[in-house]
């Protein structure tokens, strides 16, 4: 890295980088908790250089986003090994608006934090994952990224070429307007309400699917749900057993239109669904309460 002898970052401009990392590591790992360890350990590591050795940093913006990008590699690759002893299915942590209340570790919600794209970031290989984020959603040249993961920058161009392809193949033909979006997933409420069988099939994809995170925590179906009508009739099952207080409400999940159970003043599920011409392509079910402790804290509870 290039470096030359200039009076030391002033804390400002050293915790003012906060924001950014912590929006690329909930990108690269899929959990707030993980990206904000991943984020204290870089300030770890930029705190125990001494003065000499920060002064000679060039960057220090740039020097932090690539010790982060290596932690979260890091991370990646022993987080795959973890979810293989995962029980049931893992889903990335979803995310309530003002899931911090700290604005400089508040996730930037946008299309690249919709659960549906964090889904498919799930799909990829640690170094796939890292090059896409780090190029296609902030921009990073090859060359910076290549100093990340530690490949050749025409082998990161690889990289996320490859990670492009899956994002292209997953994503749906004909996409649907958020506020269309909310609408359906408004409908599928009350249909679900109602116990309204045919309704609820008329909003779903025939080809529809759902599936579901409790982590061997909360009790919820343990196999994906495959075809609108089989997801219909279990959603209906689902509304039968409800017990008397629970709610459900509506709630953007990643930015995104969703759904909320409430049960005592606590989050017990959260909703993600993937609209597409108009149907709900596919529905993401969290009832891990671990990934849930963020919607306790932000006033939807």
């Amino acid at each position: 890295m290039t470096t030359r002898s200039e009076p030391e970052p002033s804390l400002d401009a050293i915790m003012s980088e906060r924001r950014h990392l912590t929006n690329l590591a909930y990108r690269l790992l899929g959990s707030l908790a993980e990206a904000e360890d991943a984020v204290q350990e870089t300030y770890t590591r930029w705190y125990a250089m001494s003065r000499e050795e920060q002064d000679a940093i060039r960057s220090p913006g740039a020097w932090l986003t690539t010790v982060a990008g290596r932690v979260c590699l890091n991370v990646l690759g022993s987080a795959r090994a973890r979810r293989e002893t995962y029980v049931g299915e893992w889903i990335p942590e979803p995310l309530p608006d003002g899931a911090v209340t700290d604005p400089a570790d508040r996730v930037t919600l946008d299309e690249s934090v919709s659960l549906a794209f964090m889904v498919v970031l799930e799909s990829m290989t640690p170094a796939e994952r890292v090059a896409f984020v780090l190029h296609d959603v902030f921009c990073h040249s090859f060359a910076e990224v290549a100093e990340i993961v530690g490949r050749s920058p025409a082998a990161c161009r690889q990289l996320a070429s490859s990670a492009r392809r899956r994002v292209r193949a997953s994503r749906p033909s004909l996409t649907t307007p958020a506020a269309r979006s909310a609408g359906v997933v408004r409908d599928f409420k009350q249909a679900w309400e109602a116990k309204d069988i045919d309704a609820l099939i008329g909003l779903l994809d025939p080809d529809a699917k759902a599936i579901a995170d409790g982590g061997g925590l909360a009790v919820t179906f343990p196999h994906p749900i495959e075809g609108g009508e089989q997801i219909a009739r279990a959603w209906v099952e689902i509304a039968r057993l409800r017990p008397d207080d629970m709610t459900f409400l509506e709630c953007a999940v990643n930015g995104q239109p969703g759904l909320v159970a409430r049960q005592d003043g606590v989050v017990v599920t959260v909703f993600a669904f993937e609209v597409a011409d108009d149907r709900i392509k596919n529905i993401w079910v969290v009832r891990n309460p671990d990934k849930l402790r963020r919607w306790t804290t932000t006033g939807i509870a």
